[in-house]
């Protein structure tokens, strides 16, 4: 396949990063060296799953004035309801904070990035829906993971879907990359198995994706060949939640991210956000019951992931789009054929020579 110009030319990744375990503890001295006469207050956006963990929530250098809000996460970030929490930190004083901090895993590190930059910006959070459209830096972000996958930690964007309109798009820009992030594998030591399965396969399938596609980038492609060498090695072992297989993931997570600042995704990503946006399936369980359909299109991915479903003993959901009706079909291939910049990355500009309706239809009726 010929290599396309990706057109990416200058990349920002994050600023700092602390890595290890224990490394949360970090937290408090971080945000406390961003505390200053006039912005002396942090806000904290956390996990729900936390919001009984003393241990941690201990940990964080919170002090009296500081924003504290616990993210749901039984569904992915919508545009109005990251308008909704900035509409709150208004309310409550908090227009101009030392920093935010995001605790938690994608959706609550992507809220934590929206966040930061609508404080700054201004306007609606699908104001900034697209490529390059916030306009001024956001406020000081500081992100840590607790399950490690999306490379949300690493990524120029933060996924929000717009209910109104039922586009699922990110803020692409320079401005939502986090300025430190803390990985500290420990956290993600009681995450679901089934759970971690899926989102640690969001890393290699991002990278399968890339490296199958047109546009390519030199750098993108080495941290994504890598990527994908650490997801095998964790998934083709015996255990993938042993200590050293939570620590090489956590890596693997934060090179995927940076891996796709660089690159595109494929024909995987439509189709999961499609059954995003038409189910409210979330992300990264959507994207492996996606590429538990695409042998036809990714023949030797699609053949690895399967051994790394028998060898982790991990539970795939199936019958996802049995008895579909006429309307919820329709939804289905506008929500895919939207995205029109990984589609052309996987199958050029006449895409939709090769994914018919009827192409679509009968691929998310194998799901």
């Amino acid at each position: 396949m010929t290599s396309l110009d990706t057109g990416v030319k200058i990349v920002r990744n994050v600023g700092r990063f602390t890595i290890g375990d224990g490394s949360v503890s970090g937290v408090a001295d971080l945000v406390n060296s961003q505390r200053t006469k006039d912005s002396p207050n942090a806000v904290y956006l956390i996990d729900e799953f936390f919001e009984n963990s003393r241990n941690v929530l201990d940990s964080l250098g919170m002090i009296a004035g500081d924003a504290k809000h616990f993210i749901k996460t039984a569904n992915e970030p919508t545009t109005q309801g990251i308008d909704e929490l900035v509409s709150t930190l208004h309310l409550s004083g908090h227009n101009h904070p030392a920093t935010i901090v995001g605790i938690g895993g994608g959706i609550t590190l992507d809220t934590a990035k929206a966040v930061a930059n609508l404080l700054t910006n201004g306007g609606k959070a699908a104001d900034y829906q697209g490529w390059d459209l916030v306009r001024v830096p956001g406020v000081h972000k500081i992100g840590v993971p607790t399950i490690s996958g999306t490379g949300a930690e690493a990524t120029r964007t933060c996924v929000m879907t717009n209910l109104e309109t039922g586009l699922k798009l990110g803020m692409n820009s320079d401005y939502t990359v986090f300025d430190h992030i803390i990985l500290d594998p420990g956290l993600t030591s009681t995450v679901p198995r089934n759970q971690y399965f899926y989102t640690g396969m969001d890393a290699y399938i991002h990278c399968i994706e890339a490296l199958d596609g047109s546009y390519r980038n030199a750098i993108g492609d080495a941290y994504s060949r890598e990527t994908v060498n650490l997801c095998r090695n964790i998934f083709l072992s015996s255990d993938m939640m042993t200590d050293a297989r939570r620590s090489d993931l956590m890596v693997a997570s934060y090179l995927g991210g940076c891996a796709i600042a660089t690159s595109y995704v494929g024909i995987i990503h439509p189709f999961s956000a499609a059954l995003s946006v038409v189910f409210g399936m979330h992300h990264c369980v959507a994207n492996c019951v996606v590429l538990n359909a695409m042998s036809e299109f990714y023949p030797e991915a699609h053949s690895e992931f399967r051994k790394m479903i028998e060898l982790q003993k991990v539970e795939l959901p199936s019958g996802v789009c049995a008895n579909l009706t006429d309307d919820l079909r329709q939804a289905l291939i506008a929500a895919t054929i939207k995205h029109e910049k990984p589609l052309t990355n996987a199958l050029g500009t006449e895409f939709r020579a090769t994914l018919t309706d009827a192409r679509i239809i009968s691929l998310f009726e194998k799901m």
